[in-house]
């Protein structure tokens, strides 16, 4: 991730954002799959098909 980001020469907003926004949720204790999982992607490895996989086989519930 730091060599693509390195490398590129534009802003990739998301990539920090998703950084934010996942230590907020964490800090508030709100639940956000779609962070969650774009931030495994971006700073565990978490292989994006098995992302959307987790996403999609999560529990039905009123939100």
């Amino acid at each position: 991730l730091l060599d693509i980001l390195g490398e590129m020469k534009m802003v990739a907003e998301g990539v920090k954002t998703t950084e934010a926004v996942h230590a907020l949720g964490n800090k508030l204790g709100v639940e956000l799959p779609i962070t969650e999982q774009v931030h495994a992607i971006l700073y565990q490895g978490q292989d994006p098909a098995q992302a959307v996989r987790t996403l999609m086989t999560r529990a039905l519930k009123d939100e």
